[in-house]
């Protein structure tokens, strides 16, 4: 759903190392700013790049914003007191999952849920498949337990039943008993963020959604409270990681979409600029200084998937853009092991102290020092006296052990981090049946055009395609995004056996609830798309394939053709 904006439009977003921003006026004048990432408090980082501006707050239009707030907690498991009300017999739901292993051929991991068992409540109640009722809703075991966790200190609660896609009104009632005595509105139902079958799946999503709901809610107000008081008088859009925008009056609601919504932004930028220089089918490569994010763009459309699992055992089932991520960004740091390999990231030396080569104390060799020292990239003007012989010095610590002179150790850790690189290329493209050789790399981040030639190389991609920015992708990626929603729902029916008209029904109710969405958001737009899909497997199988449709009205016989279809372009048979 586009959006329009009359005056100047500010896009920031806020990486790992660095906060970048653009700033588009009326008449076609743009600025850039790239500053130092404030994480312990991301507002900060944000108001200094629009101080380096110079931005009159009280005269721009719109402030699109992408934030990594909820993807840092995550990670690093830096998440709110939460409770979870549970089907009685399945609180371990969570923290059985799927019998995998962290490893798949070791003997040795370690797994820890998002909601601990003893915040993991259960009551008697129970739906059949169908929907049903089993057991009914027992309101007074609902009340005790919103008492229990309240009592614990927990903060957000999640309400999870089993079955609840086929039949929510157990959760739409336990949400209503405990919303009676719970101090805020971080109550997370699982069917209404994400209404499928797969009962691990969509309580580890609904648990993200409801640990992560506090902060984001939190940063968000702080943040609007620091743009007021500077003069700025509209809404803020947060980029969701569907690759869409939604009002920051709305985001912690389904706080879970906004997880990797910072690498969906240079996506999206990636979709918008190939399409304006007639490269439609593209692989994105965002090198930044952290991590590397890849993705695949086909016909001028990132690829979404509802499969994504951010770590081990944290599947969240919401629609994003499929962004593959592996630890090798410019700050990368390089060492050699107890078994005297090289290895690249995924630590990074971040922002501060950063490489050696941002003179601010750092004194690990990594990525960036390593170009450097190759003369890929040059020093500043200002450089201090001596900083090359630190950066020599800190290389020739890897020259040692791999017995060579710091020129072959940098060497050695381009090709390393290069290799993880074309891995996780590999794995949006040759993984999923598509030949790289049909597709233009796009590299952008910071330090993304320095090795794009070599993967291009070694992947057999034709083209190469580098923006005019590449360090301010991300942040181009705020401006040029649409609004968007995503509504998914569970039908767990053989085709033989559909009604096409049931289809047609739910598309027509999912299509009404996103124009309502979008008509609460005070954004002037520009036009309002609809997209379908369906996502079906044969009879037996686990994984599913996404089928894109033309409209929400198809046939039975449509649905089976182009499920055929897709199913012979994955897997050639």
């Amino acid at each position: 759903m586009g959006h329009k904006a009359q005056g100047k439009i500010v896009g920031v977003d806020v990486g790992g190392t660095f906060t970048d921003l653009v700033l588009l006026e009326p008449g076609g004048k743009v600025q850039l700013a790239k500053v130092p990432s404030t994480l312990d408090n991301q507002a900060y980082g944000v108001l200094d790049a629009l101080k380096a501006v110079q931005a009159d707050l009280k005269i721009v239009d719109l402030i699109v914003h992408g934030t990594t707030t909820t993807t840092n907690a995550v990670l690093e498991r830096k998440l709110c007191k939460t409770g979870l009300i549970t089907t009685q017999g399945f609180r371990d739901v969570l923290e059985l999952g799927r019998r995998t292993r962290p490893q798949a051929y070791g003997m040795f991991g370690e797994f820890t849920p998002v909601i601990p068992r003893d915040l993991r409540i259960e009551v008697p109640e129970r739906l059949y498949a169908d929907g049903a009722v089993h057991t009914p809703l027992d309101h007074g075991a609902v009340k005790e337990a919103a008492g229990k966790l309240l009592a614990a200190g927990c903060e957000s609660v999640v309400i999870h039943f089993l079955h609840s896609y086929a039949n929510p009104s157990h959760e739409q009632a336990a949400a209503g008993l405990v919303a009676d005595i719970w101090p805020n509105e971080f109550i997370t139902m699982g069917h209404a963020l994400l209404s499928e079958s797969r009962e691990f799946e969509r309580g580890v999503t609904a648990a993200v959604n409801a640990s992560v709901q506090p902060l984001l809610q939190r940063y968000v107000d702080r943040l609007e409270k620091e743009l007021s008081e500077q003069g700025y008088e509209h809404d803020v859009l947060v980029m969701n990681g569907n690759g869409g925008m939604v009002s920051a009056s709305m985001v912690a609601r389904e706080a879970a979409k906004t997880v990797m919504s910072g690498p969906a932004s240079g996506v999206m930028a990636a979709a918008y600029t190939g399409a304006r220089a007639g490269m439609e089918n593209l692989i994105t490569y965002d090198m930044g200084g952290t991590s590397t994010d890849v993705a695949l763009i086909r016909n001028a459309q990132p690829a979404v998937s509802n499969e994504i699992e951010i770590e081990y055992a944290m599947p969240i089932h919401v629609p994003m853009v499929d962004v593959r991520t592996v630890g090798a960004g410019g700050g990368s740091i390089a060492h050699v092991n107890a078994a005297g390999l090289l290895v690249v990231g995924p630590e990074s030396a971040g922002a501060t102290p950063g490489p050696i080569c941002y003179d601010k104390g750092g004194s690990k060799p990594t990525i960036t020092d390593a170009n450097l020292l190759l003369g890929r990239m040059g020093l500043r003007n200002d450089a201090t006296t001596g900083l090359m012989d630190r950066v020599t010095e800190g290389l020739a610590g890897l020259a040692g052990p791999l017995g060579t002179d710091p020129v072959g150790a940098a060497e050695a850790v381009i090709r390393v981090a290069n290799t993880h690189m074309a891995g996780a290329i590999r794995m949006v493209s040759v993984s999923l049946g598509v030949d790289p050789r049909d597709f233009a790399l796009f590299a952008f981040g910071g330090a993304g055009p320095l090795h794009a030639s070599a993967l291009a190389r070694e992947l057999g991609v034709p083209k190469v395609l580098v923006p005019a920015r590449p360090g301010i992708t991300n942040a181009l990626g705020c401006v040029v995004a649409d609004l968007r929603h995503d509504y998914v729902r569970t039908v767990n029916r053989p085709l033989d056996g559909l009604d096409a008209a049931d289809i047609h029904a739910i598309f027509s109710e999912q299509a009404a609830l996103g124009e309502a969405q979008i008509n609460r958001e005070k954004i002037a737009l520009t036009g309002v798309r609809h997209l379908y899909s369906v996502d079906m497997q044969f009879i037996g199988q686990t994984h599913l394939l996404r089928v894109g449709l033309d409209s929400g009205t198809p046939t039975v016989a449509e649905l089976q053709k182009r499920f055929e279809q897709a199913y012979f372009d994955r897997f050639q048979v």
